[in-house]
């Protein structure tokens, strides 16, 4: 058995979450893919994948051995960088989009420990917030970290975390003005507005509560295109926002940012996922990055789902990516009972 190549196919049909979608992006028969992950479990005595008809799922085995297939690899890549001939540059320069709040909050204070690991890769990152993400934009881009639904891009789409979105005020804020007991009640909130790259104001907030939905229609002194000034409005008690709580963890686990109605759910709740390039995995350095990527936004929505709740089953929203105007120009009257 071709042990390297069996690991390439195992993380191939993990990323795409069916043998088929392995398949393809290998550009191999489907039996091909089938055959050598086969060989690799007889060969390791343990179960790597359960089958069934939604394509396949990792078992706990399987997810422990992904994470040593993409070290493996790295080591592999880093080993054969450490034979070039003296005097050979061997860096490696890595291009990286995400939105502005994610690099700023997150990716920023966790790339030094990537770096400590591969001392050959330079990062250049660069700020794309746009919720749909087309071709032209991911030119010249390695990895692209997206929050959101990216669209039908060609691209490999890795899944990273579930976000919960959270309706939240600095404390001084809800002292002020009291905290919302129902959803309705933020209509008498200033609540602080986000408008989409693509041109729609997200005004409208639909949650749940077991069998209950509710939506309200909210607004507020302040609208802005970067989800990073109306969190930095919120932060300052200028009003209410809502936000991935994984997006913005570091301030509420510090306090500076405190949820309400945590019992009530959006199915709006955006995904983060890592997009690059079908050639690029059999490029360690493309999955080494986006291995770092899974481990700190899983512990990050780990430590969210600890604090805040588990992750809602999430849908793209009616509003999602269109010049609509207003989100709330998609809200459904109440039902007549």
């Amino acid at each position: 058995m071709d042990k390297l190549r069996a690991l390439q196919y195992f993380v191939a049909a993990a990323e795409a979450g069916s043998f088929s979608g392995a398949a393809r992006r290998l550009d191999v028969s489907v039996p091909a893919v089938t055959k050598l992950i086969g060989s690799l479990e007889r060969e390791l005595g343990v179960r790597l994948v359960d089958r069934n008809t939604q394509g396949l799922q990792l078992t706990a085995q399987g997810r422990s051995y992904l994470d040593s297939c993409n070290t493996v690899l790295t080591q592999l890549v880093d080993a054969e960088r450490a034979l070039g001939t003296p005097g050979h540059d061997s860096r490696r320069t890595l291009v990286v989009g995400a939105p502005g709040l994610l690099s700023r909050l997150l990716l920023m204070p966790a790339l030094a420990q990537f770096r400590q690991r591969h001392p050959h890769v330079h990062i250049e990152l660069r700020s794309i917030d746009h919720l749909t993400i087309t071709d032209a934009q991911t030119q010249g881009i390695d990895v692209l970290v997206a929050l959101g639904w990216p669209g039908n891009v060609s691209l490999v789409q890795k899944r990273l975390a579930q976000s919960r979105l959270i309706i939240c005020a600095a404390p001084a804020y809800w002292a002020r003005h009291g905290m919302p007991e129902r959803l309705a009640d933020l209509a008498q909130h200033d609540c602080l507005l986000v408008r989409t790259p693509e041109g729609t104001l997200l005004d409208l907030w639909r949650h749940t509560r077991g069998p209950q939905t509710e939506q309200v229609a909210v607004r507020g002194w302040l609208v802005s295109d970067s989800r990073d000034y109306v969190l930095q409005a919120v932060l300052q008690g200028q009003g209410v926002g809502r936000f991935a709580d994984v997006s913005v963890w570091p301030h509420v686990h510090a306090g500076e940012l405190q949820p309400v109605l945590v019992d009530w759910e959006s199915q709006d709740s955006p995904p983060f996922s890592a997009l690059y390039r079908p050639e690029a995995r059999n490029d360690v350095t493309v999955q080494a990055f986006i291995g770092f990527l899974a481990d700190l936004l899983g512990s990050l929505e780990a430590a969210c789902r600890r604090a805040i709740g588990e992750r809602p089953a999430t849908t793209r929203p009616a509003w999602y990516a269109k010049r609509q105007g207003r989100a709330s120009a998609t809200a459904k009257p109440p039902a007549r009972t």
